[in-house]
C-alpha cells in the first residue's frame, strides 16, 4: 500500500538520509557544483502535475522524470546517475553546498521516481534538483524549469 508523504514524513526521512551520507562538500557557485561530472545533454523534469495545475485536496503523485542519466539510491556511487530531490516554495540551493534536508528541499534518496506528496492550501512552486550519490548536485547542476501549482 502506497502512502501520501507529508512534508514533516519526507523531511524526517531526508534527515535520516542526510546523517548516514557523512560529511559531504559541493563545489563552487556557478557553473561549478559537485565532484560529479553530469552526463552531456541530460535533463531533469518534472512529468506530473504540469504548470498551473489545480490540486484539490492537496495530496498528489509527483511523477520525476530523467533523460541521459540514471537513477540510483543515495550512496550508489555510480557514474551517470543521481536521485531526485524536489525544492518546494523555495529557490534552488547554493551549489556549493549540499542539499538541506527539510521541509521545502525533499530527498528522495531511495532512487523514486514518483512520489505521493501532500501541500497545503495555496499557491507552492515545485522544482527538481537531481544530486549525486552524496546528495550534492552535479557538474553542471541539472535541475528541471519551475512550474506552479494551485490548492484551493
Amino acid at each position: 500500500m502506497r502512502r501520501a508523504l507529508t512534508f514533516a514524513s519526507v523531511a524526517a526521512a531526508a534527515g535520516v538520509i542526510g546523517m548516514m551520507a557523512g560529511g559531504l562538500t559541493g563545489g563552487i557557485k556557478g557553473a561549478v557544483a559537485g565532484e560529479t561530472p553530469a552526463p552531456k545533454d541530460a535533463k531533469v523534469y518534472i512529468i506530473w502535475p504540469s504548470e498551473g495545475t489545480v490540486i484539490k485536496g492537496g495530496k498528489f503523485w509527483l511523477r520525476m522524470g530523467a533523460r541521459g542519466i540514471g537513477v540510483a539510491p543515495s550512496g550508489v556511487e555510480k557514474a551517470n546517475t543521481g536521485h531526485h530531490h524536489v525544492i518546494i516554495d523555495s529557490p534552488l540551493p547554493p551549489f556549493d553546498e549540499d542539499i538541506p534536508a527539510d521541509n521545502n528541499h525533499l530527498h528522495f534518496g531511495a532512487g523514486q521516481s514518483e512520489a505521493r506528496v501532500e501541500l497545503p492550501p495555496g499557491t507552492h512552486t515545485l522544482q527538481l534538483l537531481m544530486g549525486d550519490h552524496n546528495h550534492v548536485p552535479h557538474d553542471p547542476p541539472l535541475m528541471s524549469r519551475k512550474i506552479t501549482v494551485i490548492v484551493p
